[in-house]
């Protein structure tokens, strides 16, 4: 786990493996960042080394120095902000959040990491510490012992994060600190979920290691688990169904932080396919090659659970973690079979490669149950969020939007890009059956928006709602970027977080 403090002293007294500095980009050139308060040698030499390695100061450019006279960090890495003016004495916190992360992607082989970005303000300092953390994280993957004489230490994570900032000394600055640090362990820990393979990850050891997780926390999250006979005679058909294929069985998993006098609280429901083979409607081989990635939305929620009542946050918040493999057999659910949903509704399946409305159809019933104030389904649902939004952005759809707008600006306000999308009511015509209450799935235009349609049937009626489709940003298949490592991304973490934190108020 990467620790992040605070210090109000001078970036080249910090005594650390590695001092981080932020460049701008001015007519082709690069320059140090106002604010870095370096003694005039130390300056001086930086500038002479941008201008030899024809540095831009241009976005996640990322530069070494070593031996910098006058700094007691013996390595220096200097990090892109962007094109900025003469005068520019600050940036946007998502570009000190990635600048920060590039920066910490880059670092090998270092214990402790001073960063010293012109930041000005909390939130600012929030963003700084929040980049680096979420830049610092490395999957250790699964590997036999280390070949003989290679060094263990090149992959481990920085163990401290230390962010230089005049308001060092302040408590506002040292609790963004403390946030930054669970933030980042709790979206580490959705990372670890999301890149395990999936001969290790299923949904009965996916239970386990949530059990595992609140075990060890200081604050208490009560775990329960429905396992296929409790699934079976609770109703559930939509998640039974999708799982009856696969020799490893669902479970719905429910984590509750109810802390004492909770002034709000909001459900989580997550999408937690361990594996989707399509089923019956098998999917192209390509295709299958990143769906360990496809419980990407009961990670999210695990681990802002686990958040939540790390930081105390005054609001009950109960996670439903809808897990399932979807795998073709001889026992496999059939298109045109019809199931009954927790709620009664009977549904007709269309598509076996369709699954995850039907488990998150059933966990929005069983959150239902216990009257919150709000609800978040989070899944990497449908492939038609990528062709509109693409890789990066997620789309959010709501039957309020007010609601839609709280959760979009919990988004922005945590550095993870969404859109809001609509549900357009002509479209509900395509969910009508000849043989069932509702068909699981509409015509090909508008799929993402069809797909929200469906798991609004679902909702109490009265209960904010909203559905957020991280097909795209959940999984990273390019090259790292930012705070974005290569793989999992624990996209969703912060938004719920944020969001959750909006009731304690």
């Amino acid at each position: 786990m990467t620790t992040v403090n605070v210090t109000d002293r001078s970036a080249h007294d910090v005594k650390a493996d590695v001092l981080v500095l932020g460049t701008i980009g001015q007519d082709g050139e690069a320059a140090l960042a106002p604010g870095h308060g370096l003694p005039r040698g130390a300056a001086s030499h930086l500038a002479t080394q941008l201008s030899a390695l024809h540095a831009t100061g241009s976005a996640d450019e990322v530069l070494t120095v070593a031996g910098v006279p006058g700094v007691a960090a013996p390595v220096v890495v200097l990090v892109g902000l962007g094109k900025a003016g003469a005068t520019t004495t600050s940036f946007g916190h998502e570009v000190l959040r990635r600048a920060a992360g590039s920066a910490l992607r880059s670092v090998r082989k270092s214990s402790k990491v001073a960063v010293a970005l012109p930041a000005t303000g909390v939130e600012s300092v929030a963003a700084v510490a929040e980049g680096a953390a979420l830049g610092a994280y490395r999957y250790a993957g699964v590997r036999g012992p280390a070949p003989k004489g290679k060094d263990a230490k090149a992959s481990e994570p920085v163990a401290t994060i230390t962010v230089v900032t005049p308001e060092g000394r302040t408590k506002a600055a040292k609790d963004a600190a403390t946030r930054a640090t669970v933030l980042a362990d709790a979206k580490a820990y959705a990372r670890d979920l999301v890149n395990t393979p999936p001969n290790k990850l299923f949904p009965q050891s996916f239970a386990e290691s949530v059990k595992e997780r609140a075990g060890a926390a200081s604050a208490k999250v009560k775990v329960s688990v429905l396992d296929e006979k409790a699934l079976v005679k609770g109703g559930f058909g939509g998640i039974v169904g999708v799982g009856q294929g696969s020799v490893n069985p669902p479970r719905i998993v429910t984590l509750t932080w109810n802390p004492p006098k909770a002034r709000g609280s909001v459900a989580l429901v997550g999408k937690g396919i361990t594996f989707d083979s399509g089923g019956l409607c098998i999917k192209p081989p390509a295709s299958m090659l990143s769906m360990k990635s496809d419980m990407a939305g009961a990670a999210a929620v695990a681990a802002t659970v686990f958040a939540a009542a790390e930081l105390g946050v005054p609001v009950t918040v109960t996670g439903y973690l809808c897990l399932a493999e979807n795998m073709p057999s001889g026992s496999a659910q059939r298109p045109s079979d019809v199931v009954t949903m927790r709620n009664g509704t009977t549904v007709e399946i269309l598509d076996t490669d369709a699954e995850g409305r039907m488990v998150l159809g059933d966990g929005i019933c069983l959150a239902g149950e216990s009257t919150p104030d709000a609800i978040v389904d989070i899944a990497t649902l449908t492939g038609a969020q990528m062709v509109a939004l693409g890789a990066r952005v997620a789309g959010i759809m709501a039957n309020d939007d007010a609601f839609r707008d709280r959760v979009r600006a919990a988004a922005d306000a945590s550095g993870e890009a969404a859109w809001p999308m609509p549900l357009p009511t002509d479209l509900r015509a395509q969910l009508d059956s000849a043989v069932a209450d509702l068909a699981h799935k509409g015509e090909r235009w508008g799929g993402m928006l069809t797909a929200g349609l469906f798991l609004q049937e679902f909702v109490p009626e009265g209960t904010p709602w909203a559905h957020v489709d991280i097909a795209g940003p959940s999984f990273n298949e390019g090259a790292a970027w930012g705070y974005t490592p290569k793989g999992a991304t624990g996209y969703g973490v912060g938004t719920l977080l944020r969001l959750v934190e909006g009731y304690a108020g």
